[in-house]
């Protein structure tokens, strides 16, 4: 998906699968689960997001919507913020990205140093009491405000595109076959999208396994509160009307940090918070007795977490002492 030549947008994708026994991959009935994680923090800009935004830029750009020297308008948790801006210094445009209080400093200084422009919204929806649709709304204002383009990350179809010739090609590609079951946390749901397009396409026959937050809509789930980043959804996103995982694993916070944890402890690498939750559910998929290829997308690692999920007082002033054991 890359473009020709040599520069920093080259390095997007190929990232590499490696083998992550340390879930405790056990012999049930005769089989035996081989997990894998999709280690999508060695892109660029440290996620898989990097993908969708070179995704949503070159399609904007096709269809002569963005062009240097325009301004854009983005809502991001983080990762997207940071893929954007640095798609923004490359390609000669101006970038506006609106966050809340949730979004990791460290990841907020990133955007800064990349060229982007902050836009923090302070207090959540109050009708919905959920920031993610204070930051929608702060979006649509802005848009308006300085007449900026919107990617919309939410509803952009390019973002399928990302992951279906990219992420899944790459790990069917990387495994020799596809995988008996995929696992990843949802928000957006263009990187679960995109494979189950890529698996549906192929006829492969890979049970798909969302991962989202307790609190999160999605897929019907009941709206609630959500302290961590980068997986659930305070609104259902269009582009989630079309995807049906064949099956939706909801992960509180507390059991995201405790298997994040866990497994920075156990492999040597160290999730994100949406990796931490999957990594929850591929240690319940294990416990039930799932067998084959289990592949785990994870969507970035600790680095913005250092002072949150992997920080003892935070984690026992907002989730409790039990989150620690």
């Amino acid at each position: 998906m890359a473009t020709t030549g040599c520069g920093i947008l080259d390095a997007i994708g190929t990232t590499p699968l490696v083998r992550l026994g340390s879930f405790g991959e056990t012999q049930s009935g005769g089989a035996r689960a081989r997990v894998w994680g999709k280690l999508e923090s060695f892109n660029p800009g440290g996620s898989a997001k990097d993908r969708t935004a070179h995704a949503l830029v070159r399609a904007a750009e096709k269809e002569g919507l963005l062009r240097s020297g325009m301004r854009v308008v983005e809502s991001s948790s983080g990762n997207l913020g940071v893929a954007l801006a640095r798609e923004a210094a490359v390609g000669g445009w101006e970038f506006h990205c609106v966050v809340d209080q949730r979004t990791n400093s460290s990841t907020l200084a990133m955007i800064s140093a990349l060229g982007g422009i902050l836009h923090p919204v302070d207090e959540p929806d109050p009708e919905t009491g959920d920031w993610l649709v204070a930051r929608r709304k702060r979006v649509a204002e802005l848009k308006e405000e300085l007449g900026a383009l919107n990617l919309d990350q939410y509803s952009n179809t390019a973002a399928f595109d990302a992951h279906d010739g990219g992420t899944m090609a790459e790990i069917v590609d990387k495994l020799g076959r596809a995988p008996d079951v995929l696992v990843a946390a949802v928000s957006t749901t263009g990187t679960i999208g995109g494979c189950m397009r890529h698996i549906r396409t192929h006829g492969y026959d890979t049970s798909v396994v969302a991962v989202d937050a307790e609190g999160s809509v999605l897929f019907g789930g009941e709206r609630g509160p959500r302290l961590l980043p980068g997986y659930g959804a305070g609104v259902t996103p269009d582009l989630s009307r079309d995807v049906h995982p064949d099956r939706v694993i909801r992960v509180r916070a507390s059991e995201a940090v405790r298997a994040a944890r866990k497994l920075a402890g156990s492999s040597g690498f160290v999730p994100g918070a949406s990796g931490g939750a999957v990594a929850h559910a591929v240690e319940e998929l294990v416990g039930e007795g799932v067998s084959g290829d289990v592949v785990a997308i994870f969507h970035d690692d600790g680095r913005a977490y250092l002072d949150t999920v992997y920080n003892d007082e935070w984690v026992a002033e907002n989730l409790g002492s039990e989150a620690l054991q």
